[in-house]
């Protein structure tokens, strides 16, 4: 048993994974309930309806908010429960899991991710806050940014192959953006081709591009990477999924706990949701919420 756990809320986005989430949710309830826990297992229509379902049955008290998705319903269960003594515990289900993977949840299933539940203790984690939201893992604010605000105009293809036309179509005018960055009070200014604000080490599933990010530290990790050709950008996004573009003599890094990022024509994404366009100021919070892990 995961220490006082007893009464808890799943959350459960239907559509995440491409209709796989009620699955593995109908895995990991019987391995639940199967431990004597007291499961309220809840569906939205959208993310509103999700909040305020989730939102009523936490005021009537539960131990742990469990959801069942991806990063976007993750990040919907962060602004629930952070500053609370409610633990978030996670089913993932969706394509990317970035904070799945630092906890160490396994992804290959509702059973085995419920028996890791079982087996866990709430423990704090650091969050970046924005304004009154929150997020675990990355902010983007660079080329990723740009290609991301491009997909979600799209209304076709569906699925990664509207990311990768997306990122077509920004190639073809791509160039870097001259940034301010203000990091505790001090004040840098260059021109870079990707910028991102880690709180954990990865985005995207899997793409490591804050690698070294620590949730327990209370520091922020601003990365940049300098001017690239649109060769040499093409040439350095698969050494994210190892983390090797730390390498690349354009990186660099700065840590913080308070960060501003101004450039024109960004619109910044954090656990793969809009936050709003440029200047955006993050901070952050350390032991902001329990996860079960």
């Amino acid at each position: 048993m995961a220490g006082e756990i007893r009464d808890v809320v799943v959350l459960t986005n239907p559509t995440a994974g491409g209709g796989r989430a009620p699955r593995v949710r109908d895995e990991a309830l019987p391995w639940l309930r199967g431990a004597g826990w007291q499961v309220r297992s809840l569906v939205g229509r959208d993310a509103e309806e999700a909040a305020d379902l989730a939102r009523k049955a936490l005021a009537d008290g539960a131990d742990a908010l469990v959801v069942c998705g991806g990063d976007g319903l993750v990040n919907l269960g962060l602004q629930l429960v952070a500053g609370t003594d409610v633990a978030l515990g996670l089913l993932p289900a969706g394509g990317g899991n970035d904070l799945a993977r630092y906890l160490g949840v396994p992804r290959s299933g509702g059973g085995a991710a419920a028996r890791h539940l079982l087996a866990a203790h709430p423990r704090p984690i650091d969050l970046a806050r924005l304004g009154d939201r929150y997020y675990a893992t990355v902010l983007a604010a660079g080329f990723d940014a740009v290609v991301n605000e491009r997909a979600n105009r799209m209304r076709r293809p569906r699925g990664q192959a509207r990311y990768t036309l997306a990122t077509l179509a920004e190639l073809r005018t791509f160039r870097p953006r001259p940034y301010v960055l203000d990091l505790d009070g001090v004040e840098v200014r260059l021109e870079a081709s990707l910028v991102a604000v880690g709180n954990g080490p990865s985005y995207g599933g899997g793409l490591r591009i804050c690698e070294g990010a620590d949730l327990h530290d209370g520091l922020l990790d601003v990365v940049v990477v300098g001017p690239l050709t649109r060769a040499d950008l093409v040439r350095t996004y698969p050494r994210l999924f190892r983390g090797s573009h730390v390498h690349h003599p354009q990186f660099e890094r700065h840590r913080a706990t308070r960060v501003t990022v101004t450039a024109p024509d960004i619109v910044g994404y954090a656990d793969g949701e809009r936050f709003g366009a440029l200047p955006l100021t993050v901070e952050s919070v350390p032991a902001a919420v329990q996860v079960l892990a």
